[in-house]
């Protein structure tokens, strides 16, 4: 049996990454928060700072560690599987990949020891600053990464020679096209991330009656930040949407399930896209709203798929579903926004308990939508590696074989489920655990846990 090695170091890379992203999606945020729990110990004094700053820094140490494990075997699939990709682009991507080692890992990676282990080994504000410099590293290396995958969706400031990508202008390159809309998008993105988990674990803990006042704090701080940011992130998201209609309006047609050109496109809200016959099945829609939404403009043109050749359009089903994925998780993070308002201000955000079992619910949920975004913005862009002047086909290693990579393949996997498979699990058993005292590590005084049943025949008894 033949394994198509382009189809199988696509499905590898995408499964690396797949995992990647799911760790930077949540410690930029996390660190962010770190920081502001570190300033507020430092102007309160209030020894309850210190125990979520602490909490949540042993969170963010794990699910950085494996975030760094799992970006260093992705970035080796450059030279294995996509050597070709890497000999065109490595004179714009390899220079952008290397400042974010040089000016976000070294700076993350130094101030977090100082934050891990200096608490009581350095003075206060060298520790809060420790707590700055972690959170500016995660996102200075947002920057960068997202500046060059940017640049692949929307190449420019180069010199095309000879099968090569030269650099003509640094400062057009880094700040391309659709650069500071999907570095916006993606740090609001990641802010949410953050909030959900904190406001879900916090809730737990207001179910469980447990570490009541830390729950609160995360509670009414999360929430503060969904009810912001979520209207924020679909502001961000229509500007994100618009600027692809210009620069790759055929991954919006895919996007959109728009096959025909015309005025007053709808919007449709499902549909089974048939790329075969080049229609939809079981479309339902709304009338003119995808031309509103697109074009500001009721009767507003759209293109449709049909005016690109069938090879140069991308895989419709996957970025139709996944993209709507992303859109209705958005929607949910606004209603549960506006939700965490009302109650706030009934003065009930504490003590209603559907709401409280909704916010665990969605503790994944921000994960689940960047992971959408991600497979609409990458699968979208094919069938190009580096839009418009280089195919993903064109781009994989000479004479590598589908075997190899598929026994590769399963070694990743394999390992991935080892290894992360202990990562996922000393993280619960440390939200299981709860915050600890600031200088023991003992748990809390009065920090109540769950009656296990051996606990319910003593009491009995």
């Amino acid at each position: 049996m033949e394994f198509d090695p382009i189809f199988l170091s696509r499905v590898q890379f995408a499964f690396v990454i797949s995992f990647h992203v799911l760790f930077p999606a949540f410690t930029v945020g996390l660190a962010s928060w770190i920081a502001v729990l570190e300033t507020l110990w430092w102007k309160t004094d209030r020894e309850i700072y210190i125990r979520l700053s602490q909490f949540w820094t042993k969170i963010f140490a794990v699910s950085f560690g494996m975030g760094v494990v799992s970006g260093i075997v992705m970035s080796f699939q450059f030279g294995t599987n996509w050597s070709l990709f890497a000999d065109a682009s490595a004179n714009i991507l390899g220079p952008l990949l290397a400042y974010e080692v040089l000016t976000a890992f070294f700076l993350e990676a130094t101030f977090l020891g100082i934050l891990l282990f200096g608490r009581n080994r350095v003075p206060r504000p060298l520790h809060v600053f420790a707590s700055y410099m972690v959170a500016l590293g995660t996102l200075i290396s947002t920057f960068w990464i997202l500046s060059a995958n940017s640049w692949m969706q929307t190449p420019a400031g180069f010199i095309y020679e000879e099968g090569r990508f030269f650099v003509d202008s640094w400062i057009e390159a880094i700040f391309n096209p659709s650069f500071p809309y999907r570095l916006t998008h993606m740090v609001a993105g990641t802010m949410l991330t953050t909030a959900f988990v904190v406001s879900g674990v916090s809730a737990l803990y207001l179910l469980q009656n447990r570490f009541q006042e830390h729950a609160r704090i995360g509670l009414s701080m999360g929430m503060g930040m969904i009810a912001v940011v979520a209207p924020l992130q679909i502001f961000l998201g229509d500007l994100h949407g618009l600027n692809t209609l210009e620069h790759q309006p055929v991954k919006v047609a895919a996007m959109e399930g728009h096959w025909e050109t015309q005025r007053g496109q709808p919007a449709i809200l499902f549909a089974i896209p048939d790329a075969e016959n080049e229609t939809n099945r079981f479309e339902i829609g709304i009338p003119n709203l995808g031309s509103l939404i697109l074009t500001h403009e009721w009767e507003g043109e759209v293109q449709g798929l049909r005016e690109w050749a069938a090879e140069d359009r991308p895989p419709v089903a996957p970025v139709f579903y996944a993209f709507r994925i992303m859109v209705f998780i958005g929607f949910l993070m606004l209603a549960v926004g506006i939700i965490s308002l009302y109650l706030r201000y009934r003065g009930r955000l504490y003590d209603t308990p559907w709401f409280l079992k909704l916010c665990v619910g969605c503790i994944p949920i921000g994960f689940i939508a960047i992971m959408a975004g991600w497979f609409t913005t990458e699968i979208g862009r094919q069938p190009w590696i580096i839009y418009d002047f280089m195919r993903t086909e064109d781009a994989v290693s000479p004479g590598i074989s589908g075997g190899n990579v598929i026994t590769s393949l399963a070694v990743f996997f394999i390992a991935y489920a080892i290894v992360f498979g202990a990562g996922v699990y000393y993280l619960s058993r440390l939200i299981n655990k709860g915050p600890e005292h600031p200088t023991t590590g003992h748990p809390l005084r009065g920090a109540r846990r769950p009656l296990s049943v051996a606990d319910r025949f003593d009491e009995e008894d």
